[in-house]
């Protein structure tokens, strides 16, 4: 057996730049640490679900500035999308904590990228 790896990784993004998100799981997610009024949660388990909200954000992000990347420059919806992605930076330059506040804002911060992914596609034609 071999010790040799392959691991892919293209730091450009195309690959994966057409894979769905798994949306449904995080929007689940999202609601359920939205709705929250005291849970009793140690904060290694606030820390980890920060985190899974964190490493989604960066893909919705990644997947808004592609659409927005792909707009004409008049466009004020990319204007906008430049806007919630530099909030989005902001936020996710700040460390992650054990914390409820951390949690919501992590999951704020993915209900705002939706939102703005869903502006950036809705008048898109499906894909025949």
């Amino acid at each position: 057996m071999s010790d040799s790896r392959a691991v892919l990784h293209d730091r450009h993004g195309p690959v994966d730049a057409e894979l769905p998100l798994e949306r449904a799981p995080y929007e689940a997610l999202v609601t359920a640490v939205l709705a929250w009024q005291d849970p009793d949660l140690t904060p290694r388990d606030y820390e980890q679900i920060a985190l899974q909200l964190t490493g989604h954000a960066r893909t919705v992000a990644s997947d808004v500035q592609r659409h927005a990347a792909a707009l004409p420059k008049n466009d004020g919806r990319g204007a906008l999308a430049e806007v919630v992605l530099r909030e989005a930076a902001d936020r996710l330059s700040q460390p992650l904590q054990g914390t409820v506040l951390c949690a919501k804002t992590r999951a704020r911060l993915v209900r705002a990228l939706y939102e703005r992914l869903d502006r950036l596609t809705a008048d898109r034609p499906e894909p025949q």
